[in-house]
């Protein structure tokens, strides 16, 4: 457990520096040095290219480190890896290939709505592919129990390359259109530099002898390119969505708005990679006494964080809107439903993990398409009624549905729920803290107030979750660190 939860704290750190280096980017530096037509086009691109990047990885990022383990001999290992490296190709080439061919009908496609989008369609295809083999790479270290130089660069490399980039752009050093294509530059470099650091970890020796469970693997990772991505996918499906339906410009402001929104969720992306290892312990060992301690211990210690951070949001996000281009404020809805469906997500605690780690996983499948499917006929239905808007209610409907089933799936078949006495207190909590200061500014610059509301919400939330005593784990980190009797 050392070095999960070592490496876990340094990733916590790093995720959160990348949020805070990709804040500055969306809210000010986007918005203020390149037109919204641009970032519109930008946030198409690779919301576009991240929705294909699954595919072309062919689900081999999760089959690495899940059949690894399994080789014990270095032939059989050697051979097993090999086919790693090799059956994204499967997909790639064939991809790249219809790609070339229809070149024309795809942009045409694409660009039905927004012109523009036209003349950057194989961006989006070396998008993916450097997207798909840098999580390949960045599987490849984690099989070594390496992880912390591969989230640095997932969450902070590229964010920190488009500043730079951003600001070339302000200074004029580069023109827009050569700013779009370093932007896929940076993700190309990106994956070159996982590849060089996963390969000095475990040179690959290239052989291709008899693999026993072939097809057990490929199977799996046919399974996985669906089952285990299409939540993470769900936004730039959005984002997708939006472009063949409304101006470009729109895609940037909904952009924006889901950035705020999506920092709900930093405390759960942290948290999920310690409780991966403990729960397939817990369903290993058949431990179900302590399977459903973690389950709702994760779910309640994730409310209350998320919660904490949702209700900052919410207080805040009209002093927010103030401080950034006036055309952006049009997202202010968006906030609110993406962040009710980031929260109801957090509420879930270690759910996903012991879907992905039961016998059941297969059903991960089954509701992933239900929530892909879901998503797609409500935002066929809201987009054109109401925007940006209908799209960020659409997610929300969606993604409410799909963490029902997966509630009452996981109570079907461990007779265990998430939800204790302490979930509804906190659910009050967070209430009464967002209806209490969202309608309560100071006549100050909106930072002050921000800052002001912030504290003060922060305060009052501190002390009651201390006072009640609702999560053990938080309450004695509190009084470790503020020095509370």
């Amino acid at each position: 457990m050392g070095i999960v939860i070592k490496q876990s704290f340094k990733n916590t750190i790093t995720t959160y520096l990348g949020f805070g280096i990709g804040a500055v980017n969306t809210l000010f530096l986007y918005t203020n040095f390149i037109s919204d037509t641009y970032y519109g086009l930008v946030a198409f691109l690779l919301s576009t290219a991240n929705i294909m990047m699954p595919l072309m990885a062919f689900g081999v990022h999760n089959s690495l480190i899940k059949f690894y383990s399994t080789f014990k001999t270095k032939n059989s290992l050697n051979s097993f890896l090999t086919v790693m490296l090799l059956l994204p190709l499967v997909v790639v080439v064939p991809m790249a290939l219809i790609g070339y061919l229809g070149n024309n009908f795809i942009g045409n496609l694409l660009s039905q709505k927004n012109g523009i989008v036209k003349d950057y369609v194989w961006y989006i295809f070396i998008a993916a592919v450097s997207m798909a083999y840098f999580e390949v790479f960045f599987a490849w270290a984690k099989t070594q129990m390496q992880t912390v130089f591969g989230n640095f660069m997932r969450e902070v490399f590229h964010r920190l390359g488009i500043t730079l980039l951003l600001f070339a752009v302000y200074a004029e050093y580069i023109t827009v259109d050569e700013f779009i294509t370093l932007v896929i530059v940076v993700y190309v470099i990106r994956m070159l530099i996982m590849m060089f650091y996963a390969f000095g970890i475990r040179l690959p020796v290239f052989t291709l002898k008899r693999i026993d469970n072939l097809g057990s693997i490929i199977k799996y990772s046919a399974l996985i390119i669906i089952a285990g991505s299409i939540a993470t996918v769900i936004l730039d499906l959005d984002k997708f969505m939006l472009g063949q339906y409304i101006a470009i410009e729109g895609v940037a402001y909904y952009s924006v708005a889901v950035f705020i929104a999506t920092v709900i969720a930093v405390p759960q992306r942290a948290m999920h990679q310690i409780m991966l290892p403990l729960t397939a312990q817990y369903l290993n060992d058949k431990n179900k006494v302590a399977l459903r301690n973690l389950y709702q211990r994760s779910s309640l210690n994730l409310f209350v964080i998320s919660g904490f951070i949702f209700v900052l949001i919410i207080i805040n996000v009209n002093q927010l809107y103030l401080i950034i281009p006036e055309e952006f404020r049009n997202g202010l809805i968006v906030v609110f439903f993406i962040s009710m469906a980031k929260l109801s997500d957090t509420i879930l605690g270690n759910n996903n993990a012991i879907l992905f780690n039961s016998d059941y996983y297969r059903m991960v499948l089954v509701f992933g398409i239900l929530l892909t499917v879901l998503v797609v006929i409500l935002n066929i239905i809201f987009i054109p009624l109401y925007g940006i808007n209908g799209s960020a209610f659409a997610t929300f409907i969606a993604i409410l549905i799909y963490n029902t089933i997966k509630v009452v799936f996981i109570k079907r078949k461990f007779n265990m729920l998430p939800f204790t006495e302490s979930t509804l207190k906190i659910s009050i909590l967070i209430i009464v803290c967002c209806l209490g200061f969202y309608f309560w500014d100071f006549n100050f610059h909106p930072i002050v107030n921000m800052i002001l509301k912030s504290c003060l919400m922060g305060l009052l939330f501190v002390v009651v979750i201390y006072r009640m005593y609702i999560s053990e784990e938080i309450s004695a980190i509190l009084k470790k660190y503020l020095r509370l009797k």
